[in-house]
């Protein structure tokens, strides 16, 4: 079976404040279908994959090929982050869960609203359908109350329940492949064991990468 993500000698730079950075230099690898891979390195080399798909990262060569569900084949090396063919996967095929939900998630709109608008891109369903499906997935994900908490703020949140959140937001459109960019760094050690056993339950039913740097 061919791998459902295959890289193949991919050179990768982005700026830093000392100038240009070469994070990658001519690097394979391959992620078979159901298994849960941890790329280790350098925290410039770990995070290097990641800012790819924020466009912070410029590609020097090689490829980066996601094979689809319905069998076909992207180069996701080809093109800018924000390319359709990308963005026609991200959040939706391939999702991340980021180390800190600030980064990801908007103190102006609440946790409801920020999920629904990951559905809202992707799928064709109802507001109310939305609005169901989005508060299932933060009672998937163990927030309490979860109908009240839809319409919650992150500065409403604890910190748990902010990683948690950000968590719901990446599972909403039930992604294939999950990247995990050490989701509980900033977590207290109790939080840390429950988001710890949440990725665990959820390594069994998708691809997961996890990028960690030293």
């Amino acid at each position: 079976m061919k791998p459902m993500i295959n890289v193949t000698d991919l050179s990768v730079s982005f700026s830093g404040d000392d100038g240009k950075v070469t994070a990658l230099d001519n690097i394979s690898f391959s992620i078979p279908e159901g298994k849960t891979v941890c790329l280790v390195g350098e925290s410039v080399t770990a995070k290097a994959l990641l800012r790819i798909l924020d466009n912070h990262a410029a590609i020097e060569s090689g490829r980066i090929e996601y094979q689809r569900a319905n069998g076909d084949l992207l180069d996701l090396a080809q093109g800018p982050a924000k390319a359709r063919h990308i963005r026609a996967i991200q959040g939706n095929e391939i999702s991340m869960i980021y180390q800190e939900p600030m980064t990801s998630l908007s103190p102006l709109y609440t946790i409801g609203n920020q999920i629904v608008e990951v559905l809202r891109w992707h799928t064709n369903l109802s507001k109310e359908e939305d609005k169901f499906q989005a508060i299932k997935m933060l009672r998937l994900v163990g927030i309490p109350s979860a109908a009240d908490r839809f319409d919650s703020y992150t500065f409403e949140l604890s910190g748990g329940m902010r990683q948690r959140a950000m968590i719901a937001m990446a599972l909403i459109c039930n992604p294939r492949f999950l990247i995990a960019d050490e989701p509980t760094t900033a977590l207290d050690v109790t939080t840390q064991a429950i988001i710890l056993d949440l990725m665990r339950d959820l390594q069994k039913t998708r691809n997961t990468l996890i990028p960690k740097g030293f």
